[in-house]
């Protein structure tokens, strides 16, 4: 037997180790990424991202509804927080998982955007992506579910246009259960008559008519080109005095402020003034950087301080000379002016925030004034009925109350203590949101998860018409609305199962119906819903609960297209900087 040894090229031997997968000879593993770095990818790494959805979602899960529970957070300082407003509680929390920080950002975006819904966006996202769960274990392409979740988006947002219904801002109570629905749900909703109030009259009064320059022919003014301006950050201040109860609480036709007079034989209280605003120093203005001056003469000195004097009593004489009785402005007051102030018997306030001095000008019609040789008569403020100083606990407050069509407002909050003014400020600035809301786009929709289980029902026939891979995350989608009524009802401590169940036959049975009447293609408009309290089954319409249009659609929109951003990343990197960078 002949055995036979043919010699082999190390070049084939290493194409062939190569071609099994295997590293060349000599050579080890080669590393592209740190060592230190964490690295999720493929369907790992977006069932990790489901996970962390789910986590965030499940926290604020109980804080919906009206029988929803607070959260109590401590924050690093060492403060405590205790709220139920989704966005504030997901604020404090600090989680390390990169897609828990862009659900909790969603809930930011849906605060600064609308004001209200923040708690129902992170849960409606968090369910979205729940509910493509399984298609991600199927092996059913991201895309392909994205694409079926956007196809189910324009379907929800058109049965919301077709849900719609326009209110009128002046009709007060229909406005009032509009704010309800928004305030019912928080911890002040013991004392909803008097939020709901202040709300409503702090952003109507806030409110004004912004002409836009119309593109009519012949310079006509359109009506569609006046645009209302609600500026609530800026105009409408809440001041928060610890003490008395939070039935004190009431908004202002008019403003205050926490200063009292320079002087103590200053007026206290004046009816009908006549009010001037400064921002200039009404002193002897000093040098930019440090002067000297050397003197070789001693009368020179006193030359020097009579030149200082006569430059203050100028500044005050131009002042006087326009009979004001309230001076404020936004810098200091020397003493030689106060003594002319008082001599000439009007009240002055120095160092004024710009921010209080915008509000007094919106107030009393008076314009502020930057240098006193330019005052004119027009600049002077006579819109104020009343200036009242008064000491509320240890402090003492400035008044300027019954001005006449005032375009900015004080809201004085009144409670027990810190903690519970802070929720209640956060309470109302959410229900005047959805009163601004209202403002910009009078359209409303049906609460109490009717609208979600309207556009669910809607879903589930839309899909039926649908082929091919995208029915699933089309339906999907519709499911997902249905977390809404269930939280709701699981808030409320009844049966869940029975009640969303009911609650589905009801709009099941309301398309069958209109279907028959209209023929094929017809929409019912089903306001049936779950009272929050309760936990009951209500026609919304009878009930009177209602949410501004914007914030649904603003919530549904973010959490649809934020569970479609999440499921289409494949890759998670993570890893430690290297020190000294």
């Amino acid at each position: 037997i002949f055995i036979f040894f043919f010699p082999i090229e190390q070049g084939a031997s290493q194409t062939a180790t190569m071609a099994s997968g295997g590293p060349p000879p000599g050579m080890g593993q080669v590393m592209v990424l740190n060592s230190k770095t964490q690295r999720t990818h493929g369907r790992q790494a977006q069932i990790g991202n489901i996970s962390a959805a789910r986590a965030v979602a499940d926290i604020i899960r109980s804080t919906l509804g009206p029988r929803s529970m607070l959260k109590m957070l401590l924050d690093p300082m060492g403060g405590i927080v205790i709220t139920n407003d989704g966005n504030c509680i997901l604020r404090e929390v600090d989680v390390s998982h990169p897609t828990a920080k862009s659900m909790i950002e969603l809930s930011r975006a849906q605060d600064e955007e609308v004001g209200d819904g923040t708690t129902s966006v992170i849960i409606l996202a968090g369910e979205m992506l729940i509910n493509a769960e399984p298609f991600v274990r199927a092996n059913v392409h991201p895309t392909v579910i994205v694409r079926g979740y956007n196809y189910a988006l324009q379907e929800a947002l058109s049965i919301c246009e077709k849900l719609a219904l326009n209110v009128d801002v002046h009709d007060t109570d229909r406005m009032r259960a509009l704010v309800q629905s928004c305030i019912g749900t928080k911890f002040s909703s013991r004392w909803n008559d008097i939020m709901i109030d202040m709300a409503l009259k702090a952003v109507l009064t806030v409110a004004r008519e912004m002409p836009t320059p119309s593109s009519l022919p012949g310079g006509g003014i359109d009506i569609y080109s006046q645009k209302t301006e609600v500026d609530i950050k800026r105009y409408a201040k809440v001041e928060k005095i610890p003490g008395g109860e939070i039935s004190d609480c009431s908004v202002l036709s008019g403003v205050m402020f926490n200063k009292d007079v320079t002087h103590s034989k200053m007026r206290r209280r004046i009816e009908n003034p006549r009010i001037l605003l400064l921002d200039t120093p009404l002193e002897y203005k000093k040098g930019e950087s440090q002067t000297n001056v050397e003197i070789t003469d001693e009368e020179d000195w006193n030359t020097l301080l009579k030149m200082e004097e006569e430059y203050v009593e100028n500044m005050c004489m131009e002042i006087i000379a326009f009979k004001p009785d309230i001076v404020i402005t936004e810098k200091g007051v020397s003493d030689l002016a106060q003594h002319y102030f008082a001599k000439a018997n009007i009240t002055a306030f120095r160092r004024l925030r710009k921010t209080d001095n915008n509000r007094v000008a919106r107030a009393t019609g008076a314009t502020i004034v930057s240098r006193t040789d330019e005052i004119r008569e027009s600049d002077i403020g006579t819109g104020c009925g009343l200036f009242e100083m008064r000491k509320i606990g240890e402090e003492y407050f400035a008044f300027f109350e019954e001005c006449k069509d005032p375009k900015a407002c004080t809201i004085i909050l009144r409670g027990g203590s810190k903690d519970v003014l802070n929720e209640i400020e956060r309470n109302l600035t959410d229900a005047m949101q959805v009163v601004r809301n209202v403002v910009f786009d009078t359209r409303l929709l049906p609460g109490g998860g009717a609208t979600e289980m309207a556009v669910s029902v809607g879903l589930r026939k839309a899909g039926l018409k649908l082929e091919g891979v995208q029915q699933g995350p089309f339906l999907a989608v519709g499911e997902a609305m249905e977390v809404i009524p269930r939280t709701l009802s699981q808030n409320c401590g009844v049966s869940v199962i029975r009640t969303v169940t009911q609650l589905r036959a009801k709009h099941a049975a309301a398309y069958e119906e209109s279907e028959k009447v209209d023929g094929e293609g017809a929409f019912p408009k089903c306001n049936w819903g779950i009272d929050g309290t309760t936990g009951k089954l209500v026609d919304m319409e009878q009930f009177g609960i209602w949410e501004p249009f914007s914030v649904k659609i603003q919530t549904i929109k973010t959490a649809v297209e934020s569970a479609c951003m999440i499921l289409r990343i494949d890759d998670i990197v993570s890893g430690s900087k290297k020190k000294g960078y």
